[in-house]
């Protein structure tokens, strides 16, 4: 069945950002899958809030909302956009919830958009753990024995059932990577983790299941289309038994120890399930296996494209996101050609040749207290994958590519335990667990006992004893070719066999490669992919051969998996140079070892060489490939590191020149070149012993900023107090034997500024600058930035450019140059230059419009910047304000500190463009997962360097009524400021403290410094700790804090700000006029949209109509056209939501649509949200001085107003005692286009309106929110009235709240129908008759001003 008809427009949403359990994968399947779905002709809407994936790139989709992945944004795009059909499978977890939620409250039937991929009911089934059960249970699947609960007290029972008892596997539903899940031993364990999966889980269920960890686990991705074809795409198999998350564990592709009656049951099993749940696309399916029988049970299904497709796709060269894209529009699997092969169809199962070995990348060198202990809650930031003929090759290559400073099996760190440590050690489950099982191999522990203590496969035990005798053979010390060969073709880099054997190799043998081969040779590839081996015969020089190009080659060096510090900004960057040399008509190379980016996809680059990025790895490729040059400046360190050894064999490295590189990172080269320019940097020093630290430290006066030479996301970097942390941090250091110097450095607390250019060796191009929320002492990479910087002066950006040409040309860089500086006290300081691509890149090119690798690309290649269209020097700004906002993963990572400081601990980010800095900022901190509520209580606990500036920090908060927390110290100071402040004792000090504050759920903030940290005993991180658990937004910086209190006091939500489409983004600022009117001191602000057009009315409404900041008004009402009437009325509220209906304003629209010629006729008709007005305008002296508005008929069924009370006998609410707040009111309730309450009062002058009218208009009885209007009766035929109007608080005027009032006031008795009743408000009189067929609204309309406003 070909591609659906009805299908024109598709929305896909993406994963937004990275974090743990869900990474770069989801960038790569949705690249792929958007690309797919171009082919077809289709438009594509993308929304994703992550900027620094190739995914949001503007080729990807023809509209690409960078917004928060919120359900109330993803509606405002699909109102937007009109999409017919939404795409849910290839957004990871967050796109399926999304979807799911949007499906279920029939907001995607309403709107006429089709769910493709997967239906409600097949996503329910895989992922409501009841659901889940009980249909693997109606086809005889085997399930864990467990229970889905909804209570603590329920999981309780379960685990006290017989046969039951612990440990237990608690598993959250629809949570991401096993969020808020784990193994627990004991019943204080499981209330506590099922606590907090409760918590975390959006529908509030849990799965508490009996534990069968030291099963297998096995993983089938299998692919499914409409008409029900079948098929398996890989087989995998789990290194760690059941019970470590798959993320965390080493998977081997394909499965290595299944008996084939084994292999065959699990399959079957697989395309059963997928069958069954009808999963439209890739599907994985988890497996757990008896090893000593052919018992199994079904772990979990994802009914999406996964991290295990990633891999899976990877492994078998079968592109699975882009197949289950195809799927997914009404294609079959036998329509479907295979790009890989271009010959065969998708239905074609892969058979693999080889062994493919996915070894995770952990985090915990950045986290040295973190817990490292591996469970069902996943951990790893990224991973590697390896391909190898053998096991044995592909674990050798995986380790020497983790970039965990191995080079094989052998830890230096195991070496010096004791046997009895080593024996201790194999009990741990934890990201050491390899090292430790070989370490204890290699100490003759036997193979049955490590498989009785970790349940690791015996078959693995013995591939890892294969290696050890022959590095037993090595270190006889003896290298005969024959022994030497063995050891290659088991993976052993030479200067590892040099190591071992000691002897020198004298003619090192060279690797040949083979080509991923997935059909088992029936078919050739047309995209090849490498692996290397040690043989006779070279696929990829032959290949190379028969190509016969005559075009230069270029090879590309990747950025290793993703982690913390050098996430996938640098596969974005490595991407768009292969495109860009690519286009300049190089044959390109790509090398990396990430399986989950678009850097290692098959049709990226035109060969791809999966392996590690190592010195002798790459050196071997460029023997086969005799590349024209390299490119190592996009990616990041990993791709740096090779500079110095390639350069040094005669390799001609594109770009910034090696020497240039190292005098970047050379303190005493770069200090000179800082001192010919006259810039200044902060005073500093490098030191090699804890001595000479704390010398120097001494020396130059704490603060210091202490760190390693040579390293990316600010690794083991800190900010140093006194000598204990001095001591503390060297002795971290020098435990990790780093080489290099230590730098120290005078920390200074100033505003940092961070600059991205382009330099072709003799002119730069700055596409914008960034200023940083966070002072200095913040990693950049956890800073909230901002473009273009807002606070810094022009004469401080000409030196900013200046230096930075300086600095670029003195360095010759050719390419990419970040550089990072610091204002303090009106002096630039210069903190640090990369000549190389930055985190930030994609950031900028995607805000400013300038492809910035592109650029860089053709600069390396001698082209000039002054020819390439853009510039030079510093480029216009864009008329957008963009922040980029980090994005953490603190609550996968048990005992981490989530205190922010010098070195990087998010795993990702998210961009907001917006017309404002506050609009931007709210956005921002929305995507960012932060939850801003505007109520509770903020506890302040804060080191003493931050008490001068906490009392305004508090105070804002305080302001905007929340109630402020502190422990002693911070509430002294609060005190002293006048600020009151309830005091909160220390954990120490008694029961009743910080933490059961916390826990009670009075917070809704958190504010804490301090000085020390990182030790997870610490009261300061316990408290922090705390935060995590709870998900309370924990601001560690005042900055931040005061960022966020801003952004609550702009008055911005997700219903005002504006969506912005990044590929139609305004080249500049837009000049509209305006006209103030006013009906009755009702004053709004006017736009003629018949000539003009506004895009974002809810946000300008908040911004314009401020009465300090802004034109003030009640709101904003826009002037359109219309198909059913003569024109149209839009109206926008003090807080931006749109109203219905506005008496007041309906007059002013009429009197300035006969004023300005858009009607010829003084009697005419208005479309409003509540329906059509017919309008009468009022002349004296000739003039349009007001009108007479027939506002139609009042509504007073209860179910239309909206209001939750039950009707009368007449089907109507008079006269009704309702308790508000806990006061008692008789209402009458009245729609007149929007709701309204009615309450009759004797002193409307002494009402407390800003309370009880905000009480009024968000009471539970009233759905819609309400206008509530207090009135006082004079006389028969006369009222007086104040009102408090939704959205907008008390104004001077309603109309279509005088016209509710005499409405009630009729129908209370107290004025008569169809007569002219006189309402008082503040703005003066209006005329109100009330007839049992309409309303008339009689009052003036006067124009107050007009102008131009620049938006």
């Amino acid at each position: 069945m070909p591609l659906n008809k009805d299908i024109k427009r598709v929305l896909v949403i993406g994963s937004g950002p990275i974090v743990i359990g869900q990474a770069a994968e989801f960038d790569y399947a949705g690249t792929q899958a958007c690309r797919a779905l171009k082919e077809e002709g289709l438009e594509v809407i993308l929304i994703n809030s992550n900027p620094a994936t190739i995914m949001t790139d503007n080729a990807m989709a023809d509209k690409i909302y960078i917004e928060p992945l919120t359900l109330e944004t993803v509606k405002r795009v699909i109102k937007k956009e009109k999409p017919d059909s939404l795409l849910s499978t290839l957004g990871g977890q967050t796109g399926l919830t999304l979807s799911m939620q949007l499906a279920k409250e029939g907001f995607l039937e309403k709107h006429g958009v089709k769910l493709l991929g997967a239906n409600p009911e097949t996503i329910d089934k895989a992922e409501d753990r009841q659901m889940f059960k009980d249909t693997m249970e109606s086809i005889d699947q085997p399930c864990i024995p467990s229970l889905v609960v909804n209570t603590v007290e329920e999981a309780v029972d379960f685990a006290n059932q017989e046969g039951i008892g612990y440990p237990l596997i608690i598993r959250p539903a629809f949570t991401l990577g096993g969020t808020g899940g784990g193994i627990v031993n004991n019943e204080d364990e499981l209330r506590e983790i099922t606590r907090n999966g409760l918590y975390l889980s959006p529908i509030t269920q849990v799965l508490v299941e009996k534990c069968i960890a030291g099963w297998k686990e096995i993983e089938f991705e299998v692919m499914r289309d409409s008409k029900g074809n079948v098929i398996t795409v890989c087989s995998m198999e789990n290194f760690d038994p059941v019970g470590v998350h798959t993320g965390d564990s080493i998977v081997i592709a394909p499965a290595v120890t299944l008996a084939d009656k084994e292999y065959q049951m699990l399959r079957s099993a697989a395309l059963k399930i997928i069958d069954t749940l009808k999963v439209e696309g890739g599907c994985n399916c988890q497996f757990a296996l008896n090893p000593d029988s052919f018992e199994y049970a079904v772990i979990e299904v994802n009914p999406r494209v996964s991290r295990s497709s990633a891999l899976a796709s990877k492994a078998t060269g079968y592109p699975i996101a882009k197949v289950a894209a195809k799927i997914a529009i009404g294609y079959t699997l036998d329509e479907i050609k295979n790009a890989v092969t271009g010959k065969t169809y998708a239905c074609f199962e892969p058979a693999l040749d080889y062994v493919v070995v996915k070894l995770p990348k952990w985090p915990f060198d950045k986290f040295v207290y973190a817990k490292r202990t591996l469970g069902t809650q996943m951990k790893a930031t990224g991973e590697v994958m390896a391909i190898g003929t053998t096991f044995e090759q592909a674990i050798m290559k995986a380790v020497r590519g983790a970039e965990i400073g191995h080079d094989c099996l052998i830890s230096p760190k195991m070496l010096d335990l004791s046997d009895e440590e080593i024996h201790k050690r194999l009990y741990e489950c934890n990201d050491e667990r390899l090292f430790v099982v070989y370490e204890a191999l290699r100490r003759d522990v036997s193979v049955d006992e490590i498989h009785e203590i970790t349940k690791i496969d015996e078959w693995f035990l013995y591939k890892l004893c294969k290696l050890i005798d022959i590095e037993r053979e090595l270190a006889k010390g003896e290298l005969s070719d024959e022994l030497y060969e063995t050891a290659k073709k088991l993976g052993y880099p030479d200067k590892v066999i040099e190591r071992i054997s000691g002897c020198k190799i004298e003619n090192p043998m060279h690797a040949v490669y083979k080509m991923v081969d997935t059909c088992a040779a029936e078919f050739s590839a047309q995209t090849p992919y490498f692996y290397s081996t040690y043989d006779k015969e070279d696929e990829a020089e032959e290949f190379i051969a028969n190509q016969n190009s005559n075009n230069k080659t270029v090879i590309v060096f990747g950025s290793g998996p993703i982690r913390i510090g050098q996430g996938i900004e640098f596969d974005y960057a490595s991407v768009h140079c292969v495109w860009a040399l690519k286009e300049k008509g190089f044959d390109v190379v790509i090398v990396n070892n990430n399986p989950e980016t678009v850097s290692t996809d098959f049709d990226t680059a035109d060969r791809l060489y999966f392996e590690p990025l190592t010195n002798e790895d790459v050196m071997n490729i460029i023997r086969v490939e005799k590349p024209y040059g390299v490119v190592v400046a996009f990616g990041g360190q990993t791709a740096i590191k090779l500079t110095k050894h390639m350069a040094a064999n005669g390799v001609n490295i594109l770009g910034t020149p090696p020497d240039s590189i190292d005098a970047a990172e050379d303190r005493e080269r770069f200090d000179e070149l800082l001192e010919m320019h006259q810039i200044k940097r902060p005073v500093g020093y490098t030191v090699m012993t804890t001595e000479e630290a704390l010398e120097t430290a001494n020396k130059v006066g704490y603060p210091v900023l202490m760190r390693p030479s040579y390293v990316l996301g600010g690794q083991n970097m800190i900010i140093a107090f006194n000598d204990a942390d001095i001591k503390e941090y060297m002795a971290i250091i020098l435990a990790q034997e780093i080489e290099n110097p230590i730098l120290i450095d005078k920390y200074l607390m100033g505003t940092e500024i961070e600059v991205d250019a382009i330099c072709d060796g003799e002119d730069i191009l700055i596409p914008g600058i960034m200023e940083h929320i966070e002072r200095a002492g913040i990693h950049s990479g956890d800073s909230i930035a901002v473009y273009p910087a807002w606070n810094v002066p022009d004469k401080m950006l000409d030196r900013i450019v200046d230096c930075s040409k300086k600095l670029a040309i003195s360095l010759n860089t050719k390419g990419l140059v970040n550089i990072q500086y610091l204002i303090y006290h009106d002096e630039l300081y210069v903190i640090e230059v990369n000549p190389r691509s930055s985190r930030t890149i994609p950031y900028i090119s995607k805000v400013t419009g300038v492809p910035m690798v592109d650029l860089a690309t053709r600069a390396m290649l001698g082209e000039k910047l002054a020819d390439m269209g853009y510039g030079t020097g510093l480029y216009p700004n864009s008329p957008y304000v963009a922040v980029k906002v980090p994005v953490f993963s603190f609550e996968k990572l048990i005992d981490v500190d989530n205190h922010l400081g010098p070195e990087m601990k998010s795993t990702g980010e998210v961009l907001a463009v917006a017309n404002s800095l506050e609009e931007s900022l709210y956005k921002g901190l929305t995507a960012a997962g932060y939850k801003l509520g505007v109520k509770g209580g903020v506890l302040i606990t804060v080191r003493d360097s931050d008490k001068g500036e906490i009392p305004q920090t508090a105070k804002m908060f305080y302001d905007l009524g929340f109630d402020i927390y502190a422990t002693k110290g911070t509430s002294k100071v609060l005190t002293e400021h006048g600020i009151p402040n309830k005091v909160v004792d220390k954990i120490h000090e008694s029961d009743d403290n910080t933490i059961t504050l916390i826990e009670s759920g009075k917070v809704s903030y958190v504010i804490s410094t301090s000085s020390k940290g990182r030790i997870p005993t610490r009261d300061s991180v316990k408290i922090r700790r705390k935060t995590v658990e709870r998900n309370i937004p924990c601001l560690t910086s005042i900055d931040t804090a005061n960022a966020v209190a801003s952004s609550i006091r702009s008055k911005y939500t997700e219903q005002s700000t504006e969506i912005v489409d990044i590929n139609n983004m305004r080249s500049e600022k837009q000049t509209v006029h305006f006209t103030k009117m006013q009906g009755c001191g009702n004053d709004y602000i006017y736009f003629n949209c018949f000539d003009q057009n506004i895009d974002n009315p809810e946000g300008l409404s908040i911004r314009l109509s401020d009465r300090h900041f802004g034109i003030g008004g009640d709101g904003v009402i826009l002037i359109c056209k219309s198909d059913v009437a003569d024109g149209k009325m839009r109206m926008f509220n003090l807080d931006g939501s749109e109203g219905k209906m506005c008496g007041n304003g309906v007059r002013c629209v009429a009197k300035f649509m006969r004023d300005n010629g858009l009607v010829d006729k003084d009697e005419f008709t208005i479309e409003t949200l509540s329906g059509i007005i017919k309008v009468s305008l009022q002349r004296h002296y000739g003039d349009v001085c007001g009108a007479t508005v027939d506002m139609g008929k009042a509504i007073l069924e209860p179910s239309q107003i909206p209001v939750a009370l039950e009707a009368d006998e007449n089907g109507r609410v008079v006269d009704r005692k309702v308790n508000i707040s806990g006061e008692d009111y008789n209402v009458t309730c009245v729609s007149m286009g929007n709701p309204h309450c009615v309450v009759f009062m004797n002193n409307i002058d002494g009402l407390d309106i800003d309370t009880v009218g905000r009480a009024f208009e968000f009471d539970d009885i009233f759905p819609e929110r309400v206008n509530a209007e207090f009135i006082k009766v004079i006389d028969d035929h006369t009222l007086k009235m104040r009102v408090w109007e939704r959205g907008s608080g008390e104004t001077w005027a309603c109309g279509t709240g005088a016209c509710a009032a005499a409405t009630a006031a009729v129908l209370n008795g107290y004025c008569k129908k169809d007569t002219d009743i006189t309402v008082k408000l503040k703005g003066g009189d209006l005329k109100i008759r009330y007839t049992d067929d309409a309303v008339y609204l009689t009052g003036d309309a006067v124009t107050v001003f007009s102008g131009d406003i620049i938006i």
